[in-house]
């Protein structure tokens, strides 16, 4: 039996998913920045890694049913 997020009760709320959003644009914008820069590794890395994480929270988080 599988185990989905919205059955333990995890749900985001449409202001959440924008916040979540918008991070997760700013983040990228930033990401490509430094990558285009040919700046330091660790930056690419954490603004990638926090792109990646709020798309996915998105992606498989279900929303809150209104």
């Amino acid at each position: 039996m599988r185990a989905f997020v919205g059955d333990l009760g995890i749900v985001l709320t449409p202001t959440t998913a924008t916040v979540l959003f918008v991070i997760a644009v700013v983040a990228g914008y930033r990401y490509r920045a430094v990558w285009k820069a040919e700046g330091p590794a660790w930056q690419a890395w954490l603004f990638g890694s926090v792109a990646a994480f709020c798309l996915l929270v998105l992606g498989f988080v279900p929303l809150e049913a209104g």
